[in-house]
């Protein structure tokens, strides 16, 4: 450790360190823009000049090692004197427009300015004006005249989100941040450049002019798409949810979150909203009290067990519902003598399952994704799948990791790649089973059984030479991967690879809640039908939790049409033409509820807004529809009550029990091509949020998944 004096105390840094490192250790704040932990150092806006003792001029304490013995002092005259003449230059340029500044009450350049800004300026040449830019439907550039070259944003492009989007042109006072050519910017992650700006020349475009920052109340909350679980800060006025910024959590998301995270309250008041119960009566929809319609249903489940049996009754529960909504869920089909409950809606294979009360999971923290030395991911579109794991991939890789990929066509990750290994995905079961080979050949051992008469590629042979090097490893499924017809074979050679290589292997996981509704049992019982077998039409009876046939399923709903009782809880006016009741319940920010994450961590939150109209939490609902039927075991009065009785003794915050997280494989090896295409929501069609907001939607990404989901529907095929 490095001991150096900071305005007369002592304090220890490793070597290496900045003074401004050593300064955050002590708690001392120095002023800055261009800095951030993140990013790289570029010592370029000049606000945190402090006094170096025998320096002959102020210096950078963001840019300055430590060395030992260093005596630095950053609140003395020198220092203030030369901080001071730096926010004056800062200020030359910079408009008056504070009042209009959808900034205003959360800038860094105001908050300073009243620190070392002078009361007048003596600057009386005009001012530079840059002209206004459109770089998309997220990012507001309108106001360009306001930068201050901090060229946070033009870093995070290259070393976060692993792509240069902005960059400077020109010199001096003319420099300019902008795009190449007019181009938009459509990194996933893109909303964080926002978040980094310290002053109103980047801001969110569905937010401007909404609201003030000293209007906003703001509540913490947990991402329901995919299965970071990233920590929100909801921010609402009134009863309206009008930003949503990252919660700070090392562990989980860092200081970053994907812009679906951030975008997707804009479906919250979309106009698809349902707020009231609806019954369709001689082929039209018409509104009831809640009484109403859950006698409704009540009687008509029941008239459909007398008739046809308990076994004529099923659940189609979305991976992004809650533990507790999903426990109910499970309660009241057990309760009506049902085996028929699944959460696989893409699934195109069943045989995967972890055994009962255990779930398939990350395999991994987080975490240490970021700290890895070899990393193989196998059917994943990793950078719209899951932006933040990629993005703690894209800092492996740049510390020297190798990745690896085994993928349908090459991909663009933004990130260097070792080595990609493309096959159709028909045939990716063999393909793996080329590596198994390569890595038996390196290691003189048997390879699995089932790969008789395969023999390694140059490709297979390069990837299973980087898994046997490093020390930190893991092979990685994804969303394709799981949802594959050969899934079971995909699992056992991926674990059997990790475990010659001494790797940890895992499923990167789909939603925000795909580990809960495994380890409630969100799945079918003895006897009970997949969903795929639901979605056929083999019910009389069922019940949609939060899902949309077609879109958050591998087989469309068509086939529901011809059951006797259809039920949709959703938040919006949705499954119209296959329904017979919908059923309002509430989004994440209207209930309270839990989600596991891909790494096991249970994360509860609060409803931050009151419901919309008539809308009752899911969880309600479905225990009130157990009240109903004359159920036992839906008494509880609060959410945390289901949670207590679904997942005992796991706290927010809290990892599920390594006893119950199994990736342990069951199946053996099948090697025969695969029929169909694993089906995979784009990134923008995950779920119904995000599948509603305009903002996404306009999205590069968005109007090629809109595009492709056009394609397949019209195909009748998945997408």
């Amino acid at each position: 450790m490095v001991e150096i004096e900071l305005d007369g105390k002592k304090v220890e840094v490793p070597p290496g360190s900045m003074v401004m490192h050593a300064a955050e250790k002590a708690g001392v704040y120095i002023p800055h823009f261009c800095y951030h932990k993140k990013l790289s150092i570029a010592a370029n806006c000049r606000m945190c000049l402090v006094d170096v003792e025998k320096a002959p001029k102020p210096m950078p304490a963001c840019a300055t090692p430590v060395t030992m013995g260093m005596v630095v002092r950053t609140k003395s005259e020198k220092a203030i004197k030369a901080q001071k003449a730096v926010m004056e230059f800062l200020l030359i340029n910079h408009p008056l427009d504070c009042p209009i500044c959808d900034q205003g009450g959360e800038c860094q350049l105001q908050d300073l300015a009243v620190g070392y800004g002078g009361t007048k300026s003596r600057y009386e040449e005009e001012k530079r004006v840059v002209f206004h830019k459109n770089v998309g439907p997220l990012i507001s550039m309108e106001e360009m005249s306001r930068c201050i070259h901090c060229t946070r944003c033009v870093r995070f492009g290259q070393e976060i989100a692993g792509v240069m989007e902005l960059g400077m042109s020109h010199r001096g006072e003319h420099s300019e941040i902008e795009t190449f050519v007019g181009q938009t910017v459509d990194s996933e992650l893109s909303g964080n450049m926002i978040d980094l700006c310290p002053v109103g020349a980047l801001t969110s475009k569905p937010f401007r002019y909404a609201a003030r920052t000293w209007e906003l109340s703001r509540r913490k909350s947990i991402s329901p798409h995919d299965s970071t679980g990233a920590n929100l800060i909801v921010q609402v006025k009134g009863d309206r949810v009008l930003r949503v910024v990252p919660l700070e959590n090392e562990a989980v998301n860092e200081c970053w979150i994907a812009d679906r995270d951030r975008f997707s309250y804009e479906a919250l008041n979309s106009p698809d909203r349902l707020t009231q119960p609806m019954i369709k009566q001689g082929g039209e929809w018409r509104t009831v009290d809640w009484q109403a319609a859950l006698e409704y249903v009540a009687n008509g489940l029941k008239g459909v067990r007398e008739q046809h049996g308990a076994g004529a009754i099923g659940l189609l529960a979305s991976p992004h519902a809650t533990v507790e909504e999903l426990a109910l869920a499970k309660a009241l089909m057990a309760g009506l003598g049902s085996a028929n409950i699944d959460y696989r809606l893409r699934a195109a294979a069943f045989d995967n399952a972890a055994p009962a009360g255990r779930a398939r999971w990350l395999g991994l923290p987080i975490a240490e994704l970021s700290t890895l030395d070899r990393a193989f991911v196998i059917g994943s579109n990793l950078r719209k799948d899951h932006p933040l794991f990629a993005q703690r991939i894209r800092q492996a890789a740049r510390k020297g990791a190798q990745v690896n990929a085994l993928v349908a066509a090459a991909p663009d990750w933004a990130m260097p790649l070792h080595r990609v290994l493309t096959a159709p995905a028909a045939d990716w079961a063999a393909a793996l089973a080329r590596v198994a080979v390569a890595v038996a050949e390196a290691r003189g051992v048997t390879p699995p059984a089932g790969v008789e008469g395969l023999a390694a590629d140059d490709a297979a042979r390069a990837i299973a030479q980087s898994l046997l090097g490093g020390e930190r490893k893991a092979v990685l499924l994804g969303n394709a991967a799981a949802h594959h017809a050969r899934a079971a074979t995909l699992l056992a050679l991926a674990q059997w690879i990790a475990q010659q290589t001494g790797a940890r292997w895992g499923y990167l996981t789909e939603a925000a809640n795909t580990v809960g509704a495994q380890l409630v049992g969100a799945l079918p019982g003895a006897g009970g039908l997949d969903a795929a077998a639901m979605l056929g039409g083999a019910l009389k009876a069922v019940l949609l939790l939060g899902v949309e046939p077609g879109e958050d399923t591998a087989v469309g709903g068509a086939a529901l049409a011809g059951a006797e009782m259809v039920v949709t809880l959703s938040p919006f006016k949705t499954n119209l033409e296959i329904s017979d009741v919908l059923l309002p319940i509430a989004p994440f920010t209207e209930t309270s509820g839990s989600f596991v994450n891909a790494e096991g961590r249970l994360q509860s939150f609060q409803a931050v807004v009151k419901p919309l109209g008539e809308t009752r939490p899911g969880w309600k609902v479905l225990r009130v529809l157990g009240n109903l039927l004359g159920l036992s075991g839906f008494e509880q009065t609060t959410s945390q009550e289901v949670l207590a009785q679904a997942l005992p003794g796991v706290a927010h915050g809290a990892f599920v029990s390594a006893e119950r997280l199994d990736n342990r494989a069951s199946g053996g090896v099948d090697l025969t091509p695969a029929p169909g295409e694993p089906c995979v929501a784009a990134i923008y069609r995950l779920d119904a949020l995000v599948r509603r907001v305009p903002a996404l939607q306009a999205t590069a990404d968005g109007r090629a998944g809109r595009a492709v989901r056009a394609a397949a529907a019209a195909e009748g095929v998945c997408a």
